[in-house]
């Protein structure tokens, strides 16, 4: 989760949000990266027990930041060893399972995105059965939080995701949106308007120009940190820059203490390295909020300073020195009880990590490698962990790593629309009692993919409806409009857009600036036209000539 939000004040969806944690009802809190989430979610569970309202994260990693268990641990799923219908009878025997799913009144589920549905759903059966109340989850309360555009479930076959929104787990939780729109982590508005391209996998001119200006040699000069698809390639270029330092080596084992069996989960969760390695002058990167005096957050650069007896003196970026002292990472278990904890500076060297590792973060200056990624919301994450766009740098990219899952975007489209049509419910006042007092809700249909939005955009364009109306009439922004109509051009689907041109002032010179400059960039016509023209304007013409020369 990210640590953006982090003032005193709320924004207006963020109120809105909260005003949805605070009533009755499953509720979905989404929205892109730094828009505080987790801000928002610690906001709601503060003064809450943490038997009645239980954090779970669906990876280790994500557990420790947010002092949590992990999903698989409380729902006593473990890696679901002998499939999926075994590890829900080996749940359903567990004692402690169901004294867990009969405590809490609310489990918060972190980084939902990063969980299959056939996981959510064994989940779900584990609640249900436990508490015996034939209602979704037993009649437990869920809030998930996540972003599906960002890292999404391993494939076991590497063809299909199992994202939880398409299982009919999704619908049959009725989860309501609060969708967080406002970015806090930056307030560069060019900078936001790429990542929203990037979110939904749009490489436009403006994404061309904006990544191709930041594209730089990929040298050592560089002081801020490289993001990597691949752990190796992260720890070597760390330790290379690291001997290139020409100060005494610092050495500091990492202690853990606990259950021998969770040791080498331990490892794999906690943030920090067995062997941390520092000198003066090290680029390091925080791996905790600071939770007293609000200095600094986890992603926060620095260089070593000096070395105490027991501490680490640090120049954070800023321009603030610091002064640390070893701190406690903790792993639990499914009842919340602490199993492992390993104690270090809560420091890891930060002149390269990987993009799954830097998931969360909030960095001050960044070089990423946007050549060869794989998967969907991969580029987004990247480029997102930045806190603007000065603090950006690439060291090269390609259009074919900036991808979205269609069905994603499609699910985000419908759930925009939902949100706009929220009306609260009552207010949940939490009872540890019986579960039986919580309503049954009917389970919400599928929103509408993108294909079908698609042929609904085609027959409204036959019907010469309006842009403005067909954004009204399918619940999405004209701009998204244009992204359908653009792939509706290049696909041949459709081409009679001629009738759009009569709502833009001026078209017919903005028409013959594109007859000299040509179809292919923006740009070039946007200052032929000395930049009076809007680029909305700009674009839909573009379109409108397309169609005719298809």
């Amino acid at each position: 989760m990210d640590s953006s939000g982090s003032s005193a004040c709320l924004t207006s969806c963020q109120t809105k949000a909260l005003d949805m944690l605070n009533r009755e009802g499953n509720v979905f809190l989404t929205g892109a990266a730094g828009t505080g989430k987790s801000f928002l979610l610690d906001r709601y569970l503060a003064g809450k027990p943490t038997d009645s309202f239980p954090v779970v994260a669906s990876t280790g990693a994500a557990a420790v930041i947010v002092s949590g268990r992990t999903f698989h641990s409380f729902f006593g799923l473990g890696i679901l060893e002998g499939g999926v219908n075994s590890a829900i009878a080996k749940a359903l025997k567990n004692h402690r399972v169901i004294n867990r799913m009969n405590r809490a009144c609310c489990v918060v589920i972190d980084e939902i995105s990063m969980l299959s549905g056939v996981t959510l759903k064994a989940a779900e059966t584990v609640a249900r059965r436990a508490r015996n109340v034939d209602k979704p989850w037993g009649g437990l309360r869920i809030i998930a939080v996540g972003d599906f555009a960002q890292l999404p479930p391993v494939a076991s076959d590497q063809v299909q995701k199992d994202w939880a929104f398409r299982h009919p787990v999704w619908p049959e939780s009725d989860f309501t949106p609060a969708l967080l729109s406002t970015v806090m982590r930056t307030q560069d508005v060019n900078f936001l308007e790429i990542l929203n391209f990037v979110r939904e996998g749009i490489v436009n001119e403006k994404v061309r120009d904006y990544l191709q200006a930041r594209t730089v040699a990929s040298g050592d000069s560089f002081d801020g940190t490289r993001l990597y698809p691949h752990r190796a390639q992260a720890e070597q270029y760390n330790l290379r820059r690291l001997e290139a330092v020409p100060r005494d080596l610092h050495t500091f084992l990492t202690e853990y203490s606990g259950s021998e069996k969770y040791l080498e989960a331990a490892k794999r969760s906690v943030p920090i390295p067995d062997k941390l390695m520092l000198k003066v002058g090290a680029l390091i990167m925080m791996r905790k909020n600071d939770i007293t005096g609000f200095r600094y957050v986890n992603g926060s650069l620095g260089h070593i300073r000096g070395f105490g007896e027991d501490t680490l003196s640090i120049r954070l970026f800023t321009g603030e020195d610091i002064e640390i002292e070893k701190e406690k990472f903790t792993v639990m278990d499914g009842d919340g009880n602490e199993v492992q904890a390993a104690w270090n500076f809560p420091v890891s060297l930060a002149w390269a990590t990987t993009i799954h590792k830097a998931q969360g973060a909030s960095l001050d200056r960044l070089i990423v490698d946007l050549h060869q990624l794989w998967e969907p919301g991969q580029a987004y994450v990247a480029l997102s962990r930045v806190r603007s766009g000065d603090g950006l740098m690439v060291s090269r990219w390609h259009p074919s790593s900036i991808r979205a899952e269609p069905l994603v975007t499609a699910f985000y489209d419908g759930l925009a629309d939902q949100a706009r049509k929220y009306v609260p419910r009552p207010f949940f006042v939490p009872s540890l009692g019986p579960p039986d007092e919580f309503t049954t809700r009917k389970a919400k249909p599928m929103k509408p993919t993108r294909q079908m939005r698609m042929r609904t955009i085609a027959k409204l364009v036959q019907q010469k409806i309006s842009l403005a109306n067909i954004a009204k009439e399918c619940g999405i922004k004209p701009q998204r409009v244009m992204l359908y109509l653009e792939k509706m051009v290049t696909s041949g689907e459709a081409s009679d857009f001629a009738y759009l041109a009569e709502s833009i002032p001026d078209n017919q010179k903005i028409a013959s600036a594109f007859t000299f400059r040509g179809l292919e960039r923006l740009r070039p016509v946007f200052d032929d036209l000395a930049g009076t023209v809007p680029f909305d304007d700009l674009r839909l013409m573009r379109i409108v000539m397309m169609g005719r020369r298809g």
